[in-house]
C-alpha cells in the first residue's frame, strides 16, 4: 500500500493468521509473547526548503522529517509513515497516522486477547514502544516512574529486548544506505521518496536468505545515523491500558514466563 500525502508504505498483516505468525516470531526470537510489532520514530536530516521557517526544526536543533516505522521480529518494515515535520513528537506522528486510526477503530483483524503461554493470564496482542508513546490497550511501553520495583525492572528489560528490533532495523538500513549519513539536500517530497525506496529495498533484500546474508552487516546491531524523536506530553493512561501492562509484568516474573538470564540483566 502506498499513499502520496504523508507517504506511507504498508505490508501490514491482513488477517489473524498473519498476525499470529508475527507474534510467534517475536515470542521465539525475543521472548515476548503476543507481540505484533516494534514501533519507533526517527528524524531524517534534511536541508530546509526556502521560507519554511521553523517548520522542520526539531528539538535536537536541526531540520528533519519524521520516519515512523512498525517492524516485525526479523527487522522487516511492516508499516512506515514518512513526511511529518521534525518538530512533531513520536506520539504526535503516531496519533495522526493511518495505523493509529486503524488500531483505534479495530480495522486490522488483530486476534482477540488470549492466554499467555502456559499461564492463566489473558492479555491482548500488543505493539511494543518506548516512553515517547502513549500507553494504550494495544500499545505497551516501559514503566517510567522513579524507584521502580523489581518486577517493573524485569518488565522494562523484557520489553526493551523486543523493542530494540526497530532500532536494529533503522541501524541496518542506515549502515547500507549512506544517504542517511548527512543532511539530504532535496525538497521534502523527494526525501520522502528516497526514504520509502530504501525501506522497500531493505525489505526486499531481507526476503531472500542469500541476499540477506550479504545485506546484514557483520555487526547485526549497528548504530543508526538517525536521531530519536521527542517525547509526547500525554494524559493519564486508561485503567485498561495500565491493566494490560501489569498483566505482562506479572507474567514475565512468573515461573512460566521468566527467562533464565533476566535477573542478571537488571543487576
Amino acid at each position: 500500500m502506498y499513499n502520496t500525502d504523508n507517504c506511507y508504505y504498508a505490508q501490514v498483516p491482513q488477517n489473524e493468521t498473519d498476525w499470529r505468525k508475527v507474534a510467534s516470531e517475536f515470542s521465539t526470537q525475543w521472548n515476548f509473547p503476543n507481540c505484533i510489532g516494534s514501533l519507533d520514530g526517527k528524524h531524517v536530516h534534511i536541508l530546509p526548503p526556502p521560507r519554511s521557517g521553523s517548520l522542520y526544526y526539531n528539538y535536537k536543533h536541526f531540520n528533519s522529517i519524521a520516519l515512523m516505522a512498525l517492524v516485525d521480529a526479523c527487522y522487516r518494515f511492516m508499516y512506515v509513515d514518512i513526511g511529518s515535520c521534525g518538530r512533531i513528537s513520536d506520539g504526535g506522528v503516531f496519533n495522526s497516522c493511518s495505523l493509529s486510526d486503524a488500531l483505534e477503530n479495530n480495522r486490522l483483524s488483530i486476534p482477540a486477547a488470549c492466554n499467555l503461554p502456559q499461564a492463566d493470564i489473558i492479555a491482548p496482542y500488543v505493539i511494543v514502544a518506548d516512553d515517547a508513546f502513549a500507553l494504550r490497550t494495544h500499545v505497551i511501553k516501559p514503566f517510567s516512574a522513579r524507584n521502580l520495583s523489581h518486577d517493573q525492572r524485569i518488565f522494562n528489560y523484557r520489553l526493551s529486548r523486543a523493542r530494540r528490533v526497530v532500532e536494529n532495523a533503522f541501524g541496518i538500513m542506515c549502515s547500507r544506505f549512506r544517504v542517511y549519513g548527512k543532511a539530504i539536500p532535496l525538497a521534502p517530497e523527494k526525501v520522502q521518496t528516497i526514504i520509502l525506496a530504501t525501506c522497500c529495498l531493505h525489505n526486499f533484500l531481507l526476503r531472500n536468505p542469500l541476499a540477506a546474508a550479504r545485506y546484514l552487516p557483520d555487526d547485526v546491531y549497528p548504530t543508526s545515523d538517525l536521531q530519536g524523536m521527542s517525547k509526547q506530553t500525554t494524559h493519564r493512561a486508561s485503567d485498561e491500558a495500565m491493566s494490560v501492562r501489569d498483566r505482562y509484568c506479572r507474567y514475565f516474573c512468573s515461573d512460566v514466563g521468566k527467562v533464565a538470564w533476566q535477573e542478571k540483566a537488571i543487576m
